[in-house]
């Protein structure tokens, strides 16, 4: 009995190219407009370029110690921490609380997942426009709450509404992510808990939150972007204020430094700053998370 060879299988030496080939595009746009402006900022936070002067002078890290020696920036740096922390906190509560609340079936729960959506699709100035006409001495907010506070006037409450209208812009986005999570939780799981005697909060506590881990992993990580970041709603809001830059974020100083005071090369070095800081807050946050949803 003669047993048929087999011919063996050549495989291409460029086999590995082909998945190059699909993901070119991506890259090459990922390498245009994010790799690109990053190496052109951080060149230009090592001079002090302007834009009226584009041949400027190497400056090495002098750029970076004037940032962290300059008050304003330092200021600052406080309001977009502070400004983050609300950011983070109020919408994965809230966002958790939601959730709950809309996990159920019919076409009413259908309708106000939808509702609470909207604010995540829509503009940060439109939102902030909105808000701002509430929010002023004689808008809404005041009328309905038969007081006078200057909610954007008062140094002392500005940053936090601003804080609040993020958030608010921002609970669309969480409930659903936690809704999602609740959605994924066995039924089974529930059961047996209540056949154990566990009452709702208990089985809340036990079982459905170590489940909800990854949800609040990527929606904290997601908000502290979302913090760091803020501009638009301190523009249309506050622009800054009131008073000296009591609602300045990092973002704003950044854009008022490289073009109200036409200094490139200093608003690149604090870019480039805001850069690491969130590159590093996300990575050790990401980590300490990844852990906890492990341990849980």
């Amino acid at each position: 009995m003669f047993l048929a060879r087999k011919t063996p299988v050549r495989r291409s030496p460029r086999g590995w190219s082909y998945p190059l080939v699909f993901a070119a595009p991506g890259l090459l746009v990922y390498a245009c407009f994010v790799l690109a402006p990053i190496l052109l900022s951080f060149g230009y936070s090592l001079t002090n370029a302007d834009l009226f002067h584009p041949a400027a002078d190497f400056t090495g890290v002098r750029n970076y110690l004037t940032i962290f020696a300059d008050d304003s920036f330092l200021r600052s740096l406080y309001v977009t921490t502070v400004l983050t922390l609300i950011v983070v906190i109020l919408p994965n509560v809230g966002g958790v609380a939601v959730a709950v609340l809309l996990d159920r079936r019919g076409w009413l729960y259908n309708a106000l997942r939808s509702v609470f959506f909207v604010p995540v699709v829509l503009s940060s100035v439109v939102v902030s426009v909105v808000w701002m006409a509430m929010l002023q001495d004689e808008g809404l907010i005041n009328r309905l709450l038969g007081t006078r506070v200057g909610w954007l006037s008062d140094p002392d409450l500005a940053l936090y509404s601003i804080a609040f209208v993020i958030s608010w812009q921002m609970l669309g986005f969480c409930s659903v992510v936690y809704l999602a999570g609740l959605q994924g939780v066995p039924p089974s799981l529930l059961e047996a808990a209540q056949i154990d005697g566990a009452g709702p909060w208990l089985r809340f506590r036990r079982v459905v939150w170590p489940m909800l881990a990854p949800a609040m992993t990527l929606n904290t990580v997601m908000l502290l972007i979302t913090g760091f970041k803020a501009y638009d709603h301190v523009q249309v809001l506050t622009a800054g204020g009131p008073g000296l830059g009591t609602t300045a974020t990092i973002a704003f100083t950044v854009i008022q430094t490289g073009f109200a005071e036409n200094r490139t090369g200093l608003s690149s070095a604090m870019a480039i700053t805001m850069l690491v800081i969130v590159a590093v807050a996300s990575s050790v946050l990401l980590r300490v998370l990844k852990r906890r949803e492990i341990d849980l």
